[in-house]
């Protein structure tokens, strides 16, 4: 069992984003041997809120151990989620809730989207976290999505 450990633990870091569809990359440094270092941008509808979409950049280490998939990635990124068409809430919407994983390492480093409701502002938070703590703290980044209607213009025409 301990053999098949490293393995598993690779496809589960694999499998993580697998909920992203790549947008596109942006070359930040050329690298002689191996892929260059990139900041990508990712984007995926939140699963149980239709009608809001986030997109979440990431800088991916190049060189060779980042062409082999071994580099450990930076802890940088930015999130930014918006209202992409009409928002539908469930009626039982928890407060807090994971919903967009991506490893960012080998091994136990990722970056976690979790969705948090502000009742009382009727707005839907999303922060961006590492799960790798940077001196003492991860690093985070926030949006937040006012829910409000969709498509009607001021004269209330469709």
């Amino acid at each position: 069992m301990k053999k098949n450990l490293p393995l598993a633990m690779l496809l589960m870091v694999i499998s993580a984003g697998g909920q992203a569809e790549t947008v596109g990359c942006v070359t930040t440094a050329w690298k002689l041997i191996g892929a260059n270092h990139k900041v990508c941008v990712e984007a995926f509808a939140d699963p149980k809120i239709p009608g809001v979409t986030c997109h979440v950049s990431q800088a991916k280490a190049g060189g060779v151990s980042g062409t082999l998939g071994l580099a450990d990635d930076p802890s940088q990124f930015s999130l930014a989620c918006r209202q992409t068409g009409p928002i539908s809430l469930p009626a039982n919407l928890p407060k807090d809730e994971e919903v967009f994983s991506e490893g960012t390492s080998f091994l136990f480093k990722e970056t976690r989207v979790m969705r948090l409701w502000d009742h009382a502002h009727n707005t839907l938070i999303y922060l961006a976290i590492s799960r790798k703590l940077i001196e003492g703290a991860p690093v985070n980044s926030i949006s937040t999505v006012p829910v409000m209607p969709w498509g009607i213009n001021k004269t209330g025409d469709q």
